[in-house]
């Protein structure tokens, strides 16, 4: 019989990396799988054989691979799909957009036995979500997707990299019956990419070894699952039968409550078993692990089988554990990430991912470290280096604070793309703790985010930003497992699925009824702000941000996140503190928010009199001579002059013309804040005119865009209508609000 696939001397080249090395292997039919830990060349494989690594761009191979005994090797990859190879990527890469109907009717293009419609009554879970798009799909639908779309090319080979990668032990079953059904209608054949050990064994006729890069071992699965010390030697796990262990004297023993999840729709109840009875099973790992001890209750419930070497597994999971009940699997169709520096830090990584484990959340590892040793986590460095806007080349220095701070760079990219992102956590010292939080304060706000650091007790100002970062203090360094340790990570693992948990409710529609709009406001200018409000709060929930400098950043983040369907940006005050020097500046990005969102915005020149410093005796030297305000014993207000009002108006009037929504900018000539009227010591008109005439000269008016110059005070009640009406006139021709609020 001709081989389905047919692999000799296959070699593949990055540069100077010898990726693959001299790889040969066979499979006749039914399902070969491939195994190894991280880093030993499975996915080259894969790639090589779907013409996603060819002899271009650096890369270079050789050898030769057989599709039922045609040569493939060198094709391009949509002729080898043609021949009749499917492929299911690692990471299922399905589109966020498209709908589950669109993605399978676009694959559905090679006449054969798998159809749309067999797809769906094999995948009953699919025709359910058939209109969902891809980005709201849980992981576990996800791989259902992307196992169709493969199968609708009816293909004489499937192609398989990681396929139960991050999936819930239930759903990894339901993979592993899924390809044992395919093999026993002998239909197709697979090439399995496996780190699961267990499936591997479980569904496989034959297993591979990998090794550095070639085939260290060939034998049927049933000879390697009977042969613990090659286990060990090849992969560095082992797998053993259900033991007994019993460990004390019967008099001794104690009442302990038996480990369960009880997921939604289980029937499933903690059991009480004397301590020394206690089952545990010992299961497979990911590479690099050793089994871990877990208790079982009587109802056989799954097991979760963690990380890192078995005397500290152990040592973390001692019998008396309790899980509570919490049916979190069933309600966050998206993951939990665990981010951080492996190399440093994995244990107590790995033991965040083991608390999420047992509470049915679905999982990815992330690893951020720098130092190019193996790493044990599903997501590889140089998978999140790739994410740079130079790429992998500008992380991986020799000067290590370069790398870190360019890896800080791709992990931002990288958090953007992942479309089944439901919630992250870190943990880590200073540096850590600066790696992951860039990324993280890159995220809308309501995203779960839960950062355990040494330096949450002191300003942590720099790693939060105006995001919503929870940051958890460790008590001890973050160096090893501890009685201390263990219980604060725990914590944070489960208040990140709190959170997941209520999001997910949330994000199905569990939502206000009114929208939201973001208004900024300054001391001095709280009687136009609270009027503002007072009009529009019956029919939006008006929420206001003190202008101190975060406080924009905040409402602009809420912006970027889609969480405010408008804006009055009454008080842009923080634009003077960036201009003259200022204590409370949101930075030169101010206003940039509404060039990339395009909702309603209404703005003026609330407090653009006035720049802001801590206590008199804090104001810079250069500034004595200036006009100055003690506000109270801590803040001192210093009046802007015709200079500085003019870059101001021209800071302004640039953030105008860019802005991608519909505009209104009400000019208050009557005076800008409190402070800036008649008689009050910060009235200077001359001043105040050269800030009109510039964001009046520099403006660029359109259809969607108007300047108001108006006599009142800002304070004025009459100013305060005008801005009302000036909101209310272009969100009643912004169709996406309008049909919100009709």
């Amino acid at each position: 019989m001709t081989p389905i696939l047919e692999i000799n001397s296959l070699d593949v080249h990055y540069g100077r990396a010898h990726a693959l090395q001299g790889v040969s292997l066979s499979l006749e039919k039914g399902i070969l799988a491939v195994v190894g830990r991280n880093g030993m060349g499975k996915t080259t494989l894969c790639n090589a054989i779907t013409g996603l690594v060819r002899a271009v761009g650096g890369n270079a191979t050789a050898g030769s691979v057989k599709l039922a005994g045609e040569q493939i090797l060198g094709l391009p990859p949509n002729l080898i799909t043609e021949k009749g190879i499917g492929y299911v990527p690692q990471g299922r890469r399905v589109w966020p957009s498209l709908s589950v109907d669109e993605h399978l009717r676009l694959a559905a293009k090679r006449k054969g036995a798998w159809t749309v419609e067999r797809v769906y009554k094999t995948f009953p879970r699919l025709a359910e979500r058939k209109r969902n798009g891809g980005a709201e799909l849980s992981g576990g639908e996800q791989q259902m997707l992307a196992i169709s779309r493969a199968l609708l090319f009816n293909p004489k080979l499937l192609v398989m990299d990681e396929p139960t990668e991050g999936l819930a032990p239930i759903i990894v079953q339901q993979v592993a019956a899924m390809l044992k059904s395919l093999a026993a209608e002998s239909e197709i054949s697979v090439l399995l990419i496996e780190q699961n050990l267990g499936v591997a064994i479980e569904v496989a006729d034959t297993v591979d070894v990998m090794v550095n890069g070639r085939i260290a071992r060939s034998m049927p699965a049933s000879a390697l699952a009977a042969d613990e010390g090659l286990q060990q030697r090849l992969l560095g796990v082992k797998l053993a039968e259900e033991e007994v262990i019993s460990a004390k004297a019967p008099e001794a023993r104690e009442e302990i409550q038996i480990l369960t999840v009880k997921r939604a729709g289980d029937s499933l109840v903690p059991e009480s078993r004397p301590a020394g009875e206690a089952r545990t099973v010992r299961g497979y790992t990911r590479w690099g692990s050793a089994p871990i001890d877990r208790p079982l209750g009587k109802s056989g419930s799954e097991p979760y089988f963690g990380e890192g070497e078995a005397e500290r597994n152990r040592a973390l999971t001692p019998i008396s554990d309790r899980v509570v009940e919490f049916p979190v699997a069933q309600t966050a169709e998206r993951a939990a990430y665990i981010a951080g520096t492996f190399d440093t830090k994995g244990r107590e990584l790995f033991y965040l991912r083991s608390c999420l484990d047992k509470l049915g959340l679905r999982t990815v590892t992330v690893d951020l470290a720098t130092s190019g040793r193996p790493s044990p986590a599903m997501i590889h460095p140089r998978e999140v280096a790739r994410n740079h806007p130079r790429g992998e080349s500008a992380v991986f220095t020799s000067e290590r604070g370069s790398a870190v701070s360019e890896m800080a760079v791709a992990f931002e990219h990288f958090l953007l793309r992942r479309r089944d992102l439901g919630g992250i956590v870190s943990a880590g010292g200073s540096g850590g703790t600066a790696l992951a939080t860039q990324g993280m304060r890159r995220l809308p706000i309501g995203i779960p985010k839960v950062m355990v650091s040494t330096v949450a007790s002191g300003d942590v100002k720099p790693y939060v930003g105006p995001s919503d970062i929870c940051m958890m203090y460790s008590v001890t360094d973050i160096a090893g497992i501890n009685r201390i340790s263990e219980q604060v990570l725990a914590n944070a693992a489960h208040a990140l699925a709190g959170m997941i948990a209520f999001s997910e409710k949330k994000r199905r529609g569990d939502e206000q009824s009114k929208p939201a709009l973001g208004l900024t406001m300054f001391g001095l200018t709280t009687p136009c702000v609270q009027a503002v409000c007072k009009a529009l709060e019956t029919r939006y929930d008006c929420i206001v941000f003190h202008a101190t400098g975060t406080g924009g950043q905040s409402m602009e983040k809420l912006a970027d996140s889609g969480l405010l369907a408008g804006v009055l940006d009454i008080t842009t005050t923080e634009v003077a503190d960036e201009i003259a020097g200022g204590v409370l500046s949101a930075g030169p990005e101010r206003m940039d928010a509404f060039a990339r969102k395009p909702i309603p915005y209404v703005g003026s020149c609330g407090a653009l009199d006035m720049v802001n410093f801590w206590a008199m005796e804090t104001v810079p030297q250069r500034y004595k001579e200036r006009t100055l305000h003690r506000h109270n014993s801590n803040v001192t207000l210093m009046r802007t002059t015709a200079e500085e009002c003019r870059q101001i108006g021209s800071f302004i009037a640039r953030k105008l013309n860019a802005m991608s929504g519909p505009v209104r900018f009400l000019i208050p000539e009557g005076g800008l804040s409190g402070l800036d009227k008649p008689a009050g010591p910060f009235w200077d008109p001359a001043a105040d005119k050269a800030l009109f005439d510039v964001i009046t000269t520099e403006f660029r008016p359109a259809s969607s865009k108007k300047l108001v110059r108006m006599k009142n005070h800002i304070n004025d009640p009459a100013f305060a209508e005008a801005l009302v009406a000036h909101f209310e006139e272009i969100t009643a021709a912004w169709p996406a609000l309008h049909a919100r609020t009709s």
